[in-house]
């Protein structure tokens, strides 16, 4: 299976998200008022995409393993 890699046009849509640091056709870095806003939803019991479609993301852009992905770091990420 291949790298899922954004469009032209998908980072130019994720470029307008307040929550996006940066984006390439390869990565995105999300802000850090995204990161903790994330792990506070998610500790509240709500599922990783939904919390990127309230935050005004495209899930289907972002796509399964990278929200998976940003959850498991986040997470991690806290616990240290």
């Amino acid at each position: 299976m291949g790298k899922n890699y954004f469009t032209e046009e998908q980072v130019a849509e994720l470029n307008l998200n307040s929550n996006v640091q940066k984006v390439s056709t390869k990565a995105i870095t999300y802000t850090e008022a995204f990161r903790q806003w994330f792990y506070q939803e998610y500790q509240g019991g709500k599922m990783p995409s939904i919390i990127f479609q309230e935050a005004g993301f495209d899930t289907n852009v972002l796509g399964k393993q990278r929200i998976q992905n940003f959850s498991k770091r986040t997470k991690n990420m806290a616990q240290r």
